[in-house]
């Protein structure tokens, strides 16, 4: 009994020294949370996942990304417990029974090849929205010497999501038309729309931040770099819309409203009907509060109190 004593005391002191002010993980809470949707937000989700786990480790918590719109038609169908929605719900979505969550903020960013013929002149020019409007709606732009202002005869290859997902929602909301109304090749998820402008010097296409940036060394995805986004519309990139080189850098202009909306958007955990499981209650909570703390790290930018706020009041905490 001795021994057995000595072992544990052994064991709590190991805890705490290495836990710092991290709490006993507690193990009331068991069952499965399925949460499927937006790419957009799956790797911050994975991170809350395994953090949540660290106090419930009793829960298990089955993540799959494949676009907003599966993850919606997912939970109003009671496929899964919580869809990933990297756009704002619909008044039809709602009135079938979905309840959205916003947990946190990013945005869709044109995305072109480091190997672009034209590069140089596009990163001093930038892309307007009507140049946007011109290459995805319109399709009156050819060339990569219409987008830079050059005499640059190489044909624009452009490129869309196959999929229903937010970022094509939400890129095309900046251009005040639907996803349906996007012109270009179509590619499945945010990785292979971010692939096909890699391997094509010629392509330009839209990405989440996630897709575009390394989150280990906050820097562009080899191969990928954000065309930067003529905000004033003047023609040229000036000093305060220079802010894509670092992960770090677009979160900070994102969050001081430098970077128009959209493309920025808040990304939501969607339910039907406000949960009653408490294990899924307990998890979008922590998501609304500790899980907070993790956004910025990840690749995020962090909600308003308020808006944190109103989701507990829905939550009913």
């Amino acid at each position: 009994m001795k021994k057995h004593l000595t072992t544990l005391i052994s064991v709590a002191i190991l805890f705490s020294a290495c836990g710092g002010s991290r709490k006993a993980p507690e193990s009331e809470l068991s069952g499965t949370i399925s949460i499927s949707g937006a790419f957009a937000l799956y790797p911050l989700a994975v991170k809350w996942a395994e953090e949540f786990r660290e106090f419930h480790p009793h829960v298990r918590i089955d993540l799959s990304a494949g676009g907003a719109g599966k993850g919606m038609t997912d939970v109003l169908a009671n496929v899964v417990d919580i869809g990933m929605v990297s756009r704002d719900v619909y008044p039809v979505e709602e009135q079938r029974g979905a309840v959205a969550f916003a947990v946190a903020k990013d945005a869709v960013v044109p995305t072109i090849s480091t190997n672009n013929p034209a590069l140089t002149d596009l990163l001093k020019k930038g892309l307007t929205r009507d140049a946007a409007y011109n290459l995805w709606i319109s399709g009156e732009t050819k060339t990569w010497g219409q987008v830079a202002g050059t005499s640059d005869r190489n044909p624009v290859h452009l490129y869309t999501r196959s999929d229903a997902c937010g970022a094509g929602e939400t890129w095309a909301q900046w251009l005040d038309k639907k996803q349906e109304d996007l012109g270009g090749t179509a590619v499945f998820g945010d990785p292979g729309l971010a692939q096909a402008v890699q391997r094509d010097r010629l392509g330009i296409g839209y990405n989440n931040l996630s897709y575009t940036y390394d989150e280990g060394t906050r820097l562009p995805n080899p191969g990928i770099i954000v065309l930067p986004i003529d905000v004033n519309g003047n023609g040229i990139i000036d000093d305060d819309e220079r802010f894509y080189e670092t992960k770090d850098c677009i979160i900070a202009a994102i969050a001081a409203d430098k970077f128009p909306s959209p493309p920025a958007r808040d990304l939501y955990l969607v339910t039907n009907g406000v949960p009653k499981d408490p294990t899924v209650v307990a998890f979008i909570k922590f998501i609304l509060t500790e899980g907070q703390q993790y956004n910025v790290p990840i690749g995020f930018i962090s909600l308003s109190e308020e808006k944190l706020q109103k989701g507990l009041v829905l939550l009913g905490n």
